[in-house]
C-alpha cells in the first residue's frame, strides 16, 4: 500500500465516523420532542399513545382474522407477534421516530409514529 492509499483510507474512515456522530447527535436532540404512536385497524383509530409518557411496558391485542400483539415501551412501539402469513409487520421491528410505520395488510392494522 502506498502513502496516498493510506491517506485516502484515513479520510474515508474520518467521513464515516463523522456521519455516525452527526446521526447520533441528531437523534439525541429529538428525544424530548413529543412522539405519539397511532394504532389504526380497518381505518378506525384503536389507540393514540404518548410514547414519552409510557411508564410501564404493556401489550395491546388487536382483534380481527389474525391474532396480533402490539408491544409499547417508553419511547418505542412494535408488532410483537402476529399469526398473519408474511410476518412483515413483526419483522419491521421497533418504531421510535416520527414518520416510521409498520403495516399488517392481512389484518388491516397500521402502527405509525407522529410528532405533534
Amino acid at each position: 500500500m502506498k502513502k496516498h492509499d493510506g491517506i485516502l483510507v484515513g479520510i474515508i474512515i474520518f467521513m464515516v465516523l463523522t456521519g455516525f456522530g452527526s446521526l447520533k447527535f441528531y437523534q439525541s436532540q429529538n428525544e424530548n420532542e413529543p412522539r405519539f404512536a397511532v394504532i389504526m385497524q380497518d381505518n378506525v383509530l384503536v389507540e393514540r399513545i404518548d410514547l414519552n409518557a409510557v411508564e410501564e411496558p404493556r401489550e395491546i391485542i388487536l382483534p380481527g382474522p389474525y391474532h396480533e400483539i402490539v408491544q409499547v415501551e417508553k419511547g418505542r412501539i412494535r408488532f410483537k407477534e402476529a399469526d398473519c402469513p408474511d410476518q412483515i409487520c413483526v419483522r419491521t421491528g421497533w418504531l421510535q421516530n416520527p414518520g416510521e410505520m409498520a403495516v399488517c395488510l392481512p389484518n388491516k392494522a397500521i402502527v405509525r409514529i407522529t410528532g405533534d
